[in-house]
């Protein structure tokens, strides 16, 4: 069985955990911050396919002993100096199905005060890594660098945890996304939105603010009988969606249209997932412009009984009184950091459904979402 873990943006990692779960049958040992740990059945091959973590990675080794001291730096180095990173890269290569390790390199990251830098702790574990391997190492301090086995380290008070990425690039660079908005969404938490709105073959996902059409795109990923359709009242949005979902193979609608006046008939939409820019990143253009409750009403009109909504608000408090409003009622499911910002995941249903399960049972990871959503509830009511 492998110890992996996955990297996601902070405030994900409850959903990470409900695919991991749901979609793989995976034992999760922990979470932390921006972190799932988890064991799995059989080759690991089968974490390339998660669609809300940021990456995955074969933990190596857990270094403990450290302080905010330099010294610190040379207990990582003697620890990377000693680790099997013959037999680590030799599974990497495996699940790649390539051979050969020329290139290393290390991001680092940590949390709280030091007396080094994110490129010592780099250069500290990275040079006897590749020293064992006869690989030349990359280091970051000049910049961006793409090696062909790139390792993780994590200093989280006492200890590091080492990890070997499992795939040859980041999951969160999606293969599809060839054409791209200002604003557009990071893809998984384009996905994490889809599928806590609860996926079921068959249903019509809307995103009436699809930019680029990552929402749409992860919908299908996740749900391959699903109907999706995005809208946008930009026509270069629209076609950047279309030639996005192309180059994913995903079969969608993409419609130029104003959010709050969608050519769609009342009662159609099953689900909703979107990032609306609320006068943010991108400016609102059409009749939704500067009035918010014009868009909660559009999307009571088109909500189907039963209906989910989850949607991106940067200031949940200042859209209550439109939600209330249009007859709905909201729940706020947590922040996420993304790029300096902290928006609000926001599930939105019919005022009179308000007493329904959060997470339709039914719905693609349905138990495991509420599941991980309770014991992320609680971890926070204890921290």
């Amino acid at each position: 069985m492998s110890t992996l873990f996955a990297r996601c943006l902070r405030g994900l990692e409850w959903v990470v955990a409900a695919e991991l779960r749901g979609r793989l049958g995976a034992q999760v040992v922990a979470t932390g911050h921006r972190e799932v740990h988890f064991r799995l059945p059989g080759t690991p091959s089968a974490a390339l396919g998660l669609r809300t973590a940021d990456d995955v990675f074969l933990q190596v080794a857990s270094v403990s002993g450290l302080d905010h001291t330099r010294a610190s730096l040379e207990r990582l180095g003697e620890a990377a100096g000693a680790l099997d990173v013959r037999g680590a890269a030799g599974q990497v290569h495996a699940v790649r199905g390539s051979a050969g390790s020329a290139t290393v390199d290390v991001t680092a990251s940590f949390l709280g005060g030091r007396n080094y830098n994110r490129y010592d702790i780099e250069d500290a574990v990275g040079r006897p890594i590749a020293r064992r391997l006869g690989a030349a190492y990359l280091s970051r301090r000049a910049g961006r660098v793409e090696a062909a086995l790139s390792w993780r380290v994590h200093l989280a008070g006492d200890r590091a945890l080492i990890g070997l990425r499992l795939a040859a690039r980041p999951l969160h660079r999606r293969a599809y996304k060839q054409v791209s908005r200002v604003g557009t969404l990071h893809p998984p938490l384009a996905a994490a939105l889809a599928l806590v709105s609860g996926l079921r073959p068959g249903h019509l996902l809307l995103d009436p603010f699809c930019g680029a059409g990552t929402v749409p795109i992860e919908a299908a990923a996740l749900q391959h009988d699903l109907v999706g359709v995005g809208s946008d009242v930009a026509v270069a949005a629209v076609h950047a969606a279309r030639s996005n979902a192309r180059g994913a193979g995903a079969r969608l609608r993409f419609l130029v249209a104003d959010a709050a006046a969608l050519p769609l008939a009342g009662r159609v939409a099953d689900r909703v997932a979107s990032n609306p820019p609320w006068q943010r990143q991108v400016t609102v253009e059409g009749a939704a412009a500067g009035d918010a409750h014009r868009v909660w009403q559009e999307l009571a009109r088109v909500a189907r009984r039963g209906a989910r909504m989850v949607l991106l608000v940067d200031d949940s408090g200042t859209h209550e009184r439109a939600i209330h409003d249009a007859g709905l009622a909201a729940h706020a499911l947590g922040q996420v950091s993304l790029s300096g910002r902290h928006p609000t995941v926001v599930l939105v249903r019919p005022a009179r459904e308000e007493t329904a399960e959060l997470f339709d049972p039914q719905g693609l990871h349905g138990p495991e979402l509420a599941e991980a959503f309770s014991a992320d509830a609680g971890q926070a009511g204890r921290a």
